[in-house]
C-alpha cells in the first residue's frame, strides 16, 4: 500500500501554484518549540565545554576553578531534559514528537539511497536523518543523565557500578558531541532550515522541495478549513 507521504507529494507536485504563493512563508515551528531547541542547545553546549575543561589538563590548568566548572557541568546536565519535559505542555511540540518517532517505509528508502535529496522520495515534516538524530540525541541524554546520577551521588551504588557508569558516560558524551557536530554542519548547509528554527517560518518553495508531503498536509488542512468556513446557500 502506498504511503500517505507519497500520495501527498504527488498531489503537491501536480497542483500548480501561483508565483506569489511559491515565495510566501509558512509556519514550521511554534515559539515554544524554538525556545526548547535554544535552551537545550545552550545547556548541551555548556555540558560539552565544561566536560572538555574537566577532562583536558591543558585546558583545566590555565582556566582553574575546577570545582566551579564541575558544578556548572553537573547542574547543566541535570537540567538538560527539563526543557523537553516541559515541552509536553505544547500541542505543537507533542505533534512533532509523534512525527519524529514515526519511521515509515519512505524513511527507510531515504536512508538507503544516495539520491535522497532529488525529490524522488517524499518527505514529511522531518526527514529520516532528522528523526534518527532526534532519537539518538534523546537516548544519549537519558543515558548520560542516569550515569551522571550514579557518578555524582556516590552513595547510590557500589564502586564497580560507578566505575562502569563513568566508562559509559564518557563514551556516550563523546558520541553525543560528534552527533551535535554533525547536526551543526548539516544546519550550516541549509540556511532556510536555520531560518525555520530562528523565526518559525520557511518559504513555500523550500517546503515543496525538501518536505513536499508536509506541505501537502498543510495545504489540505487549509483547504478543508476554508471549505468549512464557506456558508451554505
Amino acid at each position: 500500500m502506498p504511503s500517505t507521504e507519497s500520495s501527498g507529494d504527488n498531489t503537491a507536485r501536480s497542483t500548480p501554484s501561483a508565483p506569489e504563493s511559491t515565495s510566501a512563508s509558512i509556519p514550521r515551528f511554534s515559539r515554544a518549540e524554538r525556545m526548547i531547541h535554544r535552551t537545550t542547545a545552550i545547556l548541551m553546549t555548556m555540558c560539552i565545554l565544561t566536560a572538555a575543561i574537566l577532562y583536558n589538563g591543558s585546558l583545566s590548568v590555565p582556566i582553574g576553578h575546577r570545582r566551579l566548572v564541575e558544578l556548572i557541568h553537573v547542574y547543566c546536565g541535570f537540567a538538560l531534559p527539563i526543557p523537553m519535559f516541559l515541552g509536553i505542555l505544547s500541542f505543537a511540540y507533542r505533534a512533532d514528537l509523534r512525527r519524529l518517532g514515526r519511521f515509515t517505509p519512505a524513511d527507510r528508502r531515504w536512508l538507503r539511497t544516495r539520491t535522497r535529496r532529488d525529490g524522488t522520495i517524499t518527505v514529511g515534516k522531518f526527514n529520516a536523518g532528522q528523526k534518527l538524530n532526534a532519537s539518538l540525541a534523546c537516548g544519549s541524554i537519558l543515558v548520560l543523565l542516569g550515569t551522571g546520577v550514579l557518578m555524582y551521588f556516590v552513595g547510590l551504588a557500589p564502586l564497580p557500578w560507578r566505575s562502569g557508569a563513568t566508562f559509559v558516560h564518557d563514551w556516550f558524551a563523546l558520541a553525543l558531541g560528534l552527533l551535535l557536530v554533525g547536526h551543526v554542519i548539516f544546519a550550516l548547509k541549509d540556511p532556510e532550515a536555520r531560518r525555520g528554527m530562528r523565526t518559525g517560518s520557511v518559504s513555500r518553495s523550500w517546503a515543496r522541495t525538501e518536505h513536499a508531503a508536509w506541505l501537502h498536509d498543510l495545504e489540505s488542512a487549509a483547504a478543508t478549513e476554508s471549505a468549512a468556513e464557506v456558508p451554505e446557500k
